[in-house]
């Protein structure tokens, strides 16, 4: 199972204060210890809303709508991709997390099997193409 680990932004990270050395140190070995364990897939943090941008779908009309965005307790600072057995276990994983006065949100990926019928045959192969473009593309960037 993959899942979504979200870091909650807070006033400091929407401000665009960047984490001391002290945190990045810890983050950095708590790092390296899901690479070690096979557990983290991606993980990044996200500048602030104020660098960003929503799109907005209704009735066929798009509407962009420039950050900063208000309610700071609903937006992201960060997130890491998990691979695991189940959702218990990232929950332990993250709780060795050296965070402190934050909160973070776990989510489980959708995976292939989990759309049923509707995910046709012709659709999985689809997504099976992409996947694999995406890795080539990766894979080259690498190099």
């Amino acid at each position: 199972m993959r899942f979504m680990v979200l870091v909650k932004a807070d006033k400091n990270s929407e401000a665009g204060v960047l984490p001391d050395q002290k945190l990045l140190a810890a983050m950095g070995k708590f790092n390296e210890e899901l690479v070690k364990a096979g557990v983290m897939l991606a993980g990044e943090g996200l500048q602030p809303s104020s660098k960003g941008a929503r799109v907005k779908f209704s009735k066929g009309n798009k509407t962009v709508i420039d950050g900063p965005f208000a309610e700071t307790k609903e937006l992201v600072a960060g997130f890491w991709l998990w691979q695991l057995r189940s959702k218990e276990e990232a929950i332990q994983w993250l709780k060795r997390a050296p965070f402190e006065d934050t909160e973070v949100e776990i989510r489980q990926v959708f995976e292939a099997e989990d759309f049923g019928a509707e995910f046709t045959p012709e659709l999985r192969g689809q997504e099976e193409r992409l996947r694999a473009k995406i890795a080539k593309k990766q894979s080259a960037k690498k190099r």
